[in-house]
């Protein structure tokens, strides 16, 4: 088994905006946080796909050997809906068109998000702390905001000074922006707002006597800024400076930039060493959205109940689709995508099963060894599950060649071989075995081993009738037979 002594890992640092070699604050430990979802409706696929890249992330790290404490949030109070500082939390207005407690919002979309990650096979986080568990601490973050001079309070509300700020440190270094084009791109601020500013955000919000969601604080009742949570609960678990953050890429601004703000305001230093920011999914070539109807939540994908796609499918081939494309780029789905994937993923658990089975000889006639270090080299460049996959098919191809015979493999490369690919395909990629999930495989598996000793018995006597119907009616029930010198094999 590998180790971090013998792996480089390069990370791509959106603060810097280049490949770093990573560093662990403390060696052989790693703090890594990922702000996790509004639990105001059910999830969104394309948020899937960023905690998907984090939970492939957080498993290479424990491939390698790390100890890694990953913290992903619920966001259960603060989010306006307009993401800035005017308009209504998300929760309480879900809460008020259903007529129902903001708690009840909470726990329902909770249970839909945990279920949907349950599917997808993810690894839970180490902690997963949620905003009204921590308004405490978002408060004495606040105190200690005014007390340094980089906020002000407003009746009842308390606005974080971004121009204050700006003097001594830099607003804008994550995502590239510069304050001075900000305020001249920026309209003059309304009659009626609080804020000196319009780059100023909110840390502290007064809730006005309709607000169902609200807490006491030295202002007055109120509830806490969206950008605050991330902020006390990041440097609560993981300390003032932690090694990892990461996020969609639609979070790196005003999110990400404010958390920067927050942090360095308290402690006068930057929180994270690297961040990481995850792209965006789309659909079948459009930005996926509610408003337009193109959009298309995981179970539907699951039961086929969908007006995109012509059949259902299941959750590993949809992991399995997510992983074909690097976590930094755009990845489009679509029917003829997800269809090629399940293709795709059926062949490399079908070369899976058969490993076992595969003879082994004096010598080798592939270097797996080298290809074994090809794994890891993928996935030490930032990540690269394309590259891996890739990496992963050229162990197909050689299964297949050494079944037929036209390659051979010794029994030392066999265990390599085999302990490489369920350590990626399983541990890393976080892919199931259809054949081992599924209760009822075994005796399905037992059903068609039946079937085809009763062809083989069919063709033996020349019955090709009853031989072909076997085969024939197999196939219509997505069963393919194999014929080989060997024997006949199948493939679901």
């Amino acid at each position: 088994m590998q180790t971090t002594k013998n792996q480089t890992l390069k990370i791509h640092n959106s603060l810097s905006g280049k490949k770093e070699i990573f560093k662990p604050i403390n060696e052989g430990h790693i703090g890594m946080y990922v702000c996790g979802p509004t639990v105001y409706s059910n999830v969104h696929l394309g948020n899937c796909r960023t905690f998907m890249s984090f939970d492939m992330i957080f498993r290479y790290f424990k491939l390698l050997g790390y100890k890694v404490r990953y913290v992903r949030n619920i966001t259960d109070a603060g989010h306006l809906v307009d993401d800035a500082d005017d308009g209504e939390d998300k929760i309480a207005k879900k809460a008020r068109l259903e007529q129902l407690e903001p708690m009840e919002v909470v726990q329902r979309y909770t249970v839909d998000f945990h279920n949907i990650l349950e599917k997808f096979n993810f690894l839970p986080p180490s902690i997963e702390p949620t905003a009204t568990g921590h308004i405490i601490e978002q408060i004495e973050i606040i105190k200690d905001i005014l007390e340094k001079g980089f906020a002000y309070e407003v009746n009842g509300s308390v606005y974080f000074d971004v121009n204050i700020f700006n003097k001594s440190h830099e607003y804008g270094k994550l995502s590239g922006r510069k304050l001075e084009d900000m305020i001249s791109n920026t309209r003059e601020l309304a009659a009626q707002s609080e804020k000196r500013s319009p780059q100023d955000f909110a840390l502290w919000k007064k809730a006005e006597p309709e607000h169902i969601m609200r807490w006491p604080s030295p202002w007055g009742d109120g509830f806490p800024g969206w950008h605050l949570e991330c902020t006390a609960m990041s440097t609560k678990y993981l300390g003032e400076t932690f090694d990892i953050h990461g996020g969609g890429m639609d979070l790196k601004f005003p999110h990400h930039e404010c958390e920067i703000a927050q942090a360095e305001a308290c402690n006068g230093h930057s929180p994270v060493n690297y961040w990481l920011h995850a792209n965006m999914l789309t659909l079948n070539g459009k930005k996926m959205a509610k408003s337009t109807g193109n959009s298309i939540l995981p179970n539907e994908i699951f039961t086929g109940e969908n007006p995109f796609l012509s059949k259902a499918f299941s959750p590993s081939v949809v992991r399995f689709f997510m992983m074909q494309a690097h976590y930094t780029s755009i990845l489009d789905i679509s029917n003829d995508a997800l269809l090629a994937s399940e293709k795709g993923y059926n062949k490399l658990m079908e070369a899976i099963d058969n490993l076992e089975k595969i003879p082994t000889k004096n010598t080798s006639s592939f270097d797996f060894k080298a290809w074994q270090q090809q794994c890891y080299d993928a996935m030490n460049d930032d990540f690269n599950s394309p590259i891996l996959i890739a990496k992963l098919f050229e162990a197909v191809k050689q299964i297949n060649l050494i079944r037929e015979e036209k390659e051979s493999i010794t029994e030392e490369d066999k265990s390599i071989l085999t302990e490489t690919l369920h350590s990626f395909v399983f541990d890393v990629l976080g892919l199931e075995n259809r054949n081992n999930t599924n209760d009822g495989s075994k005796k399905l598996e037992g059903v068609v081993e039946l079937l085809i000793e009763l062809r083989k018995e069919a063709r033996e006597n020349k019955d090709f009738a009853t031989s072909d119907k076997i085969r024939n009616q197999l196939a219509e029930m997505g069963i393919e037979l194999k014929d080989g010198k060997d024997g006949t094999t199948f493939n679901i």
